[in-house]
């Protein structure tokens, strides 16, 4: 997980010193199955939402490698940072309980992709 707020981060130090009340609630997981999964986890989720946006008030996914960077070669995508496993959420208002309801069942769907 990319989230640097977690001390495990190579931008944790600069976060603490830019962004002393918190970075925020974006960050990037990757999805065991690569590609395939990645998109199966996007089709699979039923509260969330799938849009590009970020920092928005409701909880988005999307998946960089078939959506905003599908244009690019696999090797340019890896340049940019985004790998066909990655999937980036921006955390919303919503119950945490909904919020880890939907990247569950979607992740156990996309783990039969």
């Amino acid at each position: 997980m990319n989230f640097p707020s977690l001390p495990s981060s190579p931008y944790h130090a600069l976060a603490q010193r830019y962004l002393p009340k918190g970075s925020g609630a974006i960050m990037t997981f990757g999805i065991r199955g690569g590609r395939a999964a990645g998109e199966k986890f996007i089709a699979s989720v039923e509260f969330l939402s799938h849009l590009a946006n970020v920092g928005d008030a409701k909880t988005l996914v999307i998946h960089p490698a078939s959506t905003t960077h599908r244009q690019l070669t696999e090797e340019e995508q890896l340049r940019a940072g985004v790998g066909p496993d990655m999937i980036r959420l921006s955390v919303g208002i919503e119950d945490i309980d909904d919020i880890l309801w939907d990247l569950g069942q979607a992740l156990e769907q996309a783990r039969g992709a």
